[in-house]
């Protein structure tokens, strides 16, 4: 249960209703407090779906006015109180309002027509009879004088007489009846069955609009009629939908048919009459009473309900009689009601009561339709002036289905007369009985005579009543008693939700001052809705539906009677003003009675000028008084409530306090309006296709284009309206209102009201140019443009709503559409496309705006282009001029259309303009340029920023097919001709230098995609674009494609520095690269960072050669080991493939190879070159590997005894290692190296040729023979072992051979001998000394002959 919540601030006049009451408002118009947790957040709502919104709910709470059964059901309980006993009684009413004031009346009086005079003259010849009728639906009367029928348009000021003067004898009854359709020609539009003393004839009635407004009609004779002798037929009611015509008379109580057909056939007639009671019904058998006179029980009324298949009868014995018409045409009699029946039925509802005694009658019966009400089907008046809601029921229930019939019939509710309209019938309430209800209404009256005697009754829809009393007989005159449903208060929620709606009713008094003799409806039947619930909501449609007339034809003339509108009451009401209170006090009850939410819609509908009035010369106008629209507007303003934030409702602060405000009723009474205004359009279709009968295609209007039209002007106004007024309504008044605000509740509400308030009026500005889209496209060939869609389309146009075409985004979409097949229908036919452009753009610019209109103008300027030829330069200029078009409204161009321009452009041969324009529409689809940064941020997936790329694309995709194009026609026409650049030449060089010029990174970047895509990578190389590089590189640390088009890019623009530094890091890369591809790479890398050239700084390519250097050594030793891996058997078959992988990929850290290859191994001489490569200089390490490398190669060719000598395999694998050392002091100790050979040459190879081989490897290394001769000399005087003793002479020997070498290579040129004096000094003592360690014969003659050469040269 809520809380009442504290009592708002009075306005002026408010009405505050109680707190239960508003509490239960609250709940009804949104509740607030129960889904405020569960609603969307209403800030992600745009204006125009929240207006929709509105105008739905308000559509569907109208769509909900209550059934005629809600408010007429039968229903009796008894509530005790410690006071009284209280009685519901809901099967009876008699509640009325009748007002002594003419502003309330709900009906008026428009005028009365008199009959003409010639009427009178043929009256006045009349010797038989006249009966007196009206065909009100063609505002027509009729007068019937002997065997002669006159009619006449009553609306028409000198009218013409339309005579019927063929029957033989004397006229009993006219009626009006629908033909049976296919019977007669379409112009034949009713039926006048014209019944005689003697026959029942039939004629043609065609009917057309006259100038003045109304209907002319004219008759046709069609032969037909049938013998009707000794009925007196007087009574006769036809079907509207089978075109039947039933009849009875005077003679006897049976029902007949008269039945018609085109033509005779072989046992039926053209016409006949079937009598479709005198078998087998005991009722209709006449009964003879002897030694008594009986009245003889007659037909004195039929009614036809089409909706249910049933015919009613009343006789002169108040018997009620039902008919059910069968699908194979039978006509059975299914249920008999007596008088008696219907009063026992009656007497269960109350008490004891004069008004329903078997003393009454019943006057007439009126047919209520399947389509008003579901359980109620009759009303029958009696001649007190009570009304007797009947409901047929079968076996299983209410009667609700046609194809069974009922068995039947109850009396569901009574409405009893009011309250007597003089003071001597007010005085009989104190000896009436009154039934007090459990509420504040007035009590019931059981016992008003105010309706007696009644003479007769008619009912029209939604529940007009009219009852003519005959006060005086002799008189000759009716008083008028004429009511309606007050809709307004029916519409209102019932206070007590366990209690039906009551059955409040609106009265007027009429004094005729003549007899009644017909009553019609001059205007149709009134339903607001096609179902009982719904169908009476006359509000809902007070501004869609003409009012409804009732014409009463009198023996003086035709009085009008017009219902009036609740807009129309409360025009008067303010024009007339009121009571002691005044109009203020008016406007109070006029809020008590119908709620502040009716109150503000029908304000602003008097504001707005949608009130009628009767104005003195009894013509129907609009009230324009400015006093009347300026109280409406103070009323709609200062009586618009306050909106409502329930602060309570918020659980949690994620959803925003506005969506916390309930919309004054001010807003709410603005969305009623406009929903009412829409109402007949919100959900129909915009379009209707049909097939002509000659099988042509027609495209018609689902509404026609005048109610269209009139709609688009009401909306018009109220947009006036509120425009000359939003400074003074609270939520229009825009942001200075804050200022007047006290808390931040009030702001709050303020600010909700407005977010509602604007939301209605942007869906306004939006309808109003959704219909004038409309009427501009009906203006046109529709037909052509609809075809002209695409077939989706095309069946999405077909069922789009009007709701649809102005809130939703597909309607916006399908309206683009339409515009744009529009403006290609005009093209086509050379029409001038700016002039419907801007008609289209000054009368609805949502849906064709201002860009739209220069879209249409450039594309005229395209088609002019065309017209021109593509080698002139008018075309020139009118391309120039729509691309400068084009490029102001880039951003709203579709897809579609870009599609269609560069298409244009490319068959132009206007290639740099599609480019231009591709890329301008590419900057503005994405202008925050989301798609660059996702670029620059590696493409991630899933990311939104892709959208931003995909639609660029779209665009660069179009600039491919003009690339594509631009290739296609080079190898159709040269560039060059005799030397001179061509005209086609210079178009494609200017969409060059488009391309090579733009700016658009990411146009840039998708370009060089497509051209990789395309195997176009040479042509990328020759791009001269800043984005290459930054493309390439942006690309290649993915991809080895880009990364050696990287390079070679550089290299091409002789980048060398550059292209060193990407080959370096490709070597390194983790890419799927052979090792021999590293080493490519990294050759080229050295080759490139060799390169010299001016603005390179020299520290950057030092560093990056050594860089490249240290790897390619490092690389080349992975490749050596693994060259040796593959031809190594010991390792084992399964692990060598393993082994290649590991090694044939990747540069491998020197110490991985070192220690997991090289050393287990035994691949020494790798070892010293890695120690070479990681600078490793322990001597003792450098030492023990040469002597493992010494041994291993001596034990593998001493292994191998078909391979070299082992010391050739020895002093190979010096020279080898030696060169690839490059002689390093560090890694090739020469020192160390030279006596380690002579030691193993001695002591494992003693017999070895030549003796000197030792030093001839070192000679083949290069090494200088001072260091040669230096170690020799050394390892002399070391006299280490095993040169010892006469071994001693050994290095003695190789003393003499190196000294001899360096003498010769030292005098070669007349260069001094051993460098120096001082050396070849040194030498020569060195030599003496030799030649005393027992010498070989043959070097001591060599000593002794080199010494001498040295001594002589130098002295």
């Amino acid at each position: 249960m809520s809380v009442p919540q504290t009592p708002q601030k009075a306005l002026p006049g408010a009405y505050f209703q109680t707190p239960a009451h508003q509490s239960q408002a609250l709940s009804q118009r949104g509740q607030v407090a129960q889904t405020g947790t569960q609603r969307p957040n209403a800030e992600d709502v745009q204006p125009i779906a929240r207006a929709a919104k509105a105008v739905n709910e308000a559509l569907l709470e109208e769509s909900r006015y209550p059934e005629l059964d809600n408010y007429i059901g039968r229903e009796s309980r008894a509530h005790f109180t410690r006071v009284r006993l209280t009685i519901f009684l809901e099967g009876i009413s008699s509640e009325y309002e009748v007002s002594n004031q003419s502003a309330w009346a709900p009906f008026q009086k428009i005028k009365m027509y008199t009959i003409p005079d010639r009427i009178f003259e043929q009256y006045n010849r009349a010797q038989v009879s006249t009966i007196m009728g009206l065909f009100a639906d063609f505002n027509h009367a009729w007068v019937a004088i002997d065997n002669a029928l006159y009619l006449w348009d009553y609306t028409h000021p000198n009218p013409d007489l339309v005579s019927f003067e063929d029957a033989s004898h004397t006229i009993t009854a006219v009626r009006l009846v629908a033909p049976r359709p296919g019977v007669f020609v379409p112009s034949i539009v009713r039926l006048l069955v014209v019944a005689t003393t003697s026959d029942i004839i039939i004629v043609g009635v065609s009917a057309q609009t006259a100038s003045h407004g109304g209907k002319t009609i004219a008759l046709y004779s069609l032969k037909m009629s049938a013998s009707v002798k000794g009925l007196d037929v007087d009574v006769v009611e036809g079907s509207n939908s089978t075109g039947r015509i039933f009849f009875s008379g005077r003679g006897s109580d049976d029902v007949y048919e008269f039945t018609y057909q085109q033509e005779e056939k072989w046992f039926t007639n053209r016409c006949a009459k079937i009598n479709h009671t005198s078998k087998g019904y005991s009722t209709f058998t006449p009964s003879l009473l002897f030694g008594q006179k009986t009245q003889q029980e007659i037909v004195v009324q039929m009614v036809m309900d089409d909706s249910r298949k049933l015919l009613y009868t009343l006789s002169s014995k108040s018997t009620i009689r039902t008919f059910f018409v069968r699908s194979n045409g039978a006509l059975d009699l299914v249920i008999t009601r007596p008088l008696g029946q219907t009063l026992s039925n009656v007497g269960h509802m109350t008490s004891q009561t004069d008004l329903i005694s078997p003393s009454i009658s019943i006057v007439s019966i009126s047919a209520i339709t399947a389509q008003e009400a579901a359980k109620t089907h009759l009303v029958a008046t009696t001649s007190t002036g009570c009304r007797l809601f009947m409901s047929a029921t079968s076996s299983y229930g209410y009667y609700s289905s046609s194809s069974n019939a009922p068995t039947s019939m109850q009396v569901q509710h009574v409405k009893f007369p009011p309250a007597g309209n003089s003071n001597s019938q007010q005085n009989q309430s104190s000896q009436s009985t009154q039934l007090t209800q459990y509420s504040n209404t007035p009590p019931i009256n059981t016992s008003s005579r105010a309706l007696i005697p009644t003479r007769t009754a008619v009912r029209y829809a939604p529940g007009y009543f009219l009852t003519f009393i005959a006060r005086d007989p002799q008189a000759e005159t009716d008083l008028l008693f004429i009511s309606g449903p007050d809709s307004g208060r029916i519409a209102q929620p019932s206070q007590d939700q366990q209690r039906p709606t009551k059955y409040p009713e609106l009265a007027l008094w009429l004094n005729l001052g003549s007899r009644a003799e017909d009553v019609g409806l001059a205007m149709g039947e009134f339903a607001a809705s096609s179902s009982p619930v719904g169908f009476g909501n006359e509000l809902a449609v007070q501004f869609d539906q003409p009012s409804s007339e009732i014409a009463i034809l009198t023996n003086t003339g035709v009085h009008m009677l017009r219902r009036r509108r609740l807009v129309d009451i409360f025009a008067a009401v303010l024009r007339l003003g009121g009571g002691a209170e005044g109009i203020d006090g008016e406007v109070k009850r006029f809020i008590r009675q119908y709620g502040r939410d009716e109150m503000t819609s029908t304000a602003l509908a008097v504001a707005c000028g949608q009130a009628f009035d009767v104005t003195s010369d009894s013509r129907l106008a609009r009230i324009s008084d400015p006093e009347v629209m300026e109280l409406a507007r103070k009323s709609f303003i200062e009586q618009g409530g306050k909106p409502v934030y329930n602060e309570n409702s918020m659980l949690d602060r994620s959803t925003p306090a506005i969506d916390f405000v309930r919309p004054s009723p001010r807003h709410e009474g603005l969305a009623r309006y406009i929903s009412r205004l829409l109402r007949s359009v919100w959900k129909v279709p915009v379009i209707q296709e049909r097939v002509t009968p000659t099988g042509g295609f027609l495209i018609t209007s689902s509404v026609s284009l005048s109610k269209l039209q009139d709609i688009s002007q009401d909306l018009t106004k109220l947009k006036e309206f509120l425009n000359a007024n939003k400074s003074f309504i609270e939520g229009l008044a825009g942001p200075e209102a804050l200022g007047s605000v006290n808390t931040k509740q009030e702001e709050v509400s303020l600010q909700g009201e407005h977010r509602a308030l604007h939301a209605l009026v942007v869906l306004l500005d939006r309808v109003i140019e959704g219909i004038a889209f409309v009427l501009v496209l009906y203006d046109e060939k529709i037909e052509e443009t609809i075809l002209s869609l695409a077939n989706e389309t095309r069946q999405q146009v077909k069922s789009l709503s009007y709701e649809g075409l102005c809130t939703t985004d597909l309607g916006k979409a399908l309206a683009k559409d339409l515009v744009k097949a529009i403006v290609n229908r005009n093209i086509l036919s050379g029409s001038n496309v700016e002039t419907i452009a801007e008609a289209l753009r000054r009368r609805c610019g949502s849906f064709c705006s201002a860009d739209d209109v220069v879209i249409f103008k450039a594309q005229e300027f395209v088609k002019r282009g065309g017209e021109a030829g593509p080698d002139s330069d008018v075309c020139r200029d009118y391309l120039n001029e729509s691309l400068r078009l084009f490029k102001q409204v880039a951003g709203s161009l579709s897809m579609e259309q870009l599609h269609w321009i560069v298409g244009q452009y490319i068959a132009l041969q206007f290639y740099a303009g599609s480019i231009q324009l591709c890329l301008d529409k590419a900057r503005k689809s994405d202008r925050g340029n989301r798609a660059l940064t996702w670029i620059e941020e590696g493409r991630p997936q899933g990311d939104k920023r892709a959208e931003s790329f995909e639609s660029r694309r779209k665009c660069y995709d179009l600039i491919h097919q003009v690339i594509l194009s631009i290739e296609r026609s080079r190898m159709e026409s040269p560039d060059i001709v005799d030397g001179h650049l061509t005209l086609a030449g210079r178009r494609r060089d200017e969409a060059a230098d488009e391309i090579d010029t733009s700016d658009d990174e990411v146009f840039q970047t998708d370009l060089y995609d497509w051209y990789l895509q395309n195997n176009r990578s040479e042509q990328l190389l020759e791009v001269e674009s800043p984005y290459v590089i930054t493309y390439l590189e942006r690309r290649s640390s993915d991809d080895i494609v880009h990364a050696d088009l990287l390079w070679r890019y550089y290299v091409q623009n002789e980048r060398y520095q550059d292209a060193a530094v990407v080959q370096l890091a490709l070597a390194k890369s983790k890419f799927m690269l052979s090792l021999d591809r590293r080493i490519e790479y990294l050759g080229n890398a050295k080759t490139n960072a060799s390169t010299t050239r001016p603005g390179i700084v020299r520290s950057h390519r030092t560093e990056v050669l050594r860089e490249v250097s240290d790897l390619l050594e490092v690389a080349n030793i992975q490749s050596d080991l693994l060259q040796r891996l593959k031809s190594d058997q010991r390792i084992v078959a399964d692990r060598k493939p393993k082994v290649v992988e590991e090694l044939d990929g990747s540069i491998l850290p020197l110490s991985v190879m070192f220690n997991t290859y090289c050393e287990p191994a035994l691949y020494f001489d790798l070892c010293i070159l890695i120690y070479e490569a990681a600078d490793h200089r322990v001597a003792s390490d450098i030492k023990t590997t040469w002597q493992n490398l010494l041994e291993r190669a001596h034990v593998d060719a001493e292994e191998n005894p078909q391979g070299p000598e082992p010391y050739e395999m020895v002093a190979e694998s010096v020279r080898s290692l030696g060169n690839k050392l490059g002689l390093s002091e560090t890694m090739f100790p020469v020192a160390e190296l030279l006596p380690m050979l002579k030691r193993y040459a001695h002591n494992f190879q003693p017999n070895s040729k030549p003796e000197t081989w030792v030093l001839d490897v070192f000679i083949d290394l290069q090494v200088s023979f001072e260091t040669i001769y230096v170690v020799v000399e050394n390892m002399f005087y070391n006299d280490e072992p095993p040169f010892q003793g006469r071994n001693r002479r050994l290095i003695g020997n190789d003393i003499v051979y190196i000294a001899q070498l360096w003498f010769e290579d030292s005098i070669r040129g007349r260069g001094s001998p051993f460098g120096g004096e001082e050396n070849a000094f040194a030498v020569s003592q060195m030599l003496q000394m030799v030649m005393q360690s027992g010498l070989d014969e043959r070097r001591l003659e060599q000593c002794q002959s080199l010494r001498m050469r040295i001594e002589n040269m130098l002295r």
